[in-house]
């Protein structure tokens, strides 16, 4: 999926000619860019004869993605951004891993190399030591309790059940961005598989969506508290909800440096409904309630 990324999208849609699996289903798909994007696409399109849509303006990811669901018709999906690249073997290896696994699992995702704009080493998602082990576990099986209160998934690391999204109704289009209402629902009923190996490049480009974290009024942070509200339906045990309770504390800090005050109201709410109220919740009200004065303190003291 490619939304102005002219500079990358040939080496992206490259990365996924060059896989070492075949058959492969292709469609690229652009969301309105504004750069030449388009032109590149339909470029290589011609010479290679995979599909593609262009979107006549930019609707956002999750609306997007569901387009291509549609379209699409093999067991298992990867959705990948037009300026990250899977290695040779990604998809050859994701199709293993599901044959090995029963009908419970929904998501194969694995370990992904950082890289700069230009392609420079900026290290791998998960930390390791000098012989290249894992410093820390990384959960599988039924991660439902860890995605509710850290992130750890790579979105580019994942291959998808095509199933699984079909039960889950793809993407949900009322939010700004899909990847952690994604875990949420897909880790309530499913299982997810961890492979040890480097599979995937993600390239960390300026105003890329973790850096819009720390953005004012960051748009994103609503989506967010609206995950967190269908997590709290979700939640079946206290231990769930006290790790919704994590994921809403950090979440607030952030909405109140943002000075994000919908999206800190719902995540007070959520921690009063689940009766956990950390000192933040606290601060939170007075934040809330004073906004100008309370906010020059949160930035001196976050920032």
């Amino acid at each position: 999926m490619c939304y102005n990324h002219a500079s990358w999208v040939e080496a992206s849609i490259q990365s996924v000619l060059n896989q070492q699996y075949d058959p492969i289903e292709l469609i690229v798909v652009d969301d309105g860019s504004t750069d030449n994007s388009r032109d590149v696409i339909a470029n290589l399109a011609a010479e290679y004869g995979f599909q593609t849509f262009f979107n006549g303006e930019n609707i956002g990811n999750c609306k997007t993605f569901n387009k291509a669901l549609a379209l699409l018709k093999g067991d298992y999906i990867i959705d990948l951004a037009a300026d990250d690249v899977l290695l040779p073997d990604r998809i050859g290896r994701g199709v293993w891993v599901f044959g090995e696994v029963d009908d419970d699992f929904a998501v194969h995702f694995c370990d992904v190399a950082l890289i700069g704009p230009e392609g420079e080493d900026l290290g791998t998602h998960y930390k390791r030591n000098a012989d290249g082990n894992l410093l820390e576990e990384v959960p599988a099986g039924d991660v439902y309790l860890d995605v509710l209160e850290r992130y750890f998934i790579s979105t580019p690391s994942m291959m998808m059940s095509r199933r699984a999204l079909q039960a889950l109704g793809g993407y949900d289009e009322s939010l700004s961005y899909e990847d952690f209402d994604f875990w949420v629902r897909a880790s309530r009923n499913f299982k997810f598989a961890f492979t040890d190996d480097i599979l995937v490049q993600k390239r960390i480009l300026p105003g890329s969506m973790s850096e819009s974290q720390k953005e004012y009024k960051n748009v994103h942070l609503i989506s967010t508290a609206k995950v967190c509200q269908k997590a709290q339906k979700m939640n079946h045990s206290r231990d769930e909800d006290i790790a919704l309770a994590n994921r809403c504390k950090y979440e607030l800090k952030w909405a109140l440096v943002t000075e994000n005050w919908e999206a800190a109201g719902m995540l007070r709410n959520i921690l009063k409904q689940i009766n956990i109220k950390p000192v933040i919740y606290h601060l939170a009200g007075l934040v809330i309630l004073l906004k100008p004065a309370w906010y020059r303190l949160w930035k001196m003291f976050f920032h």
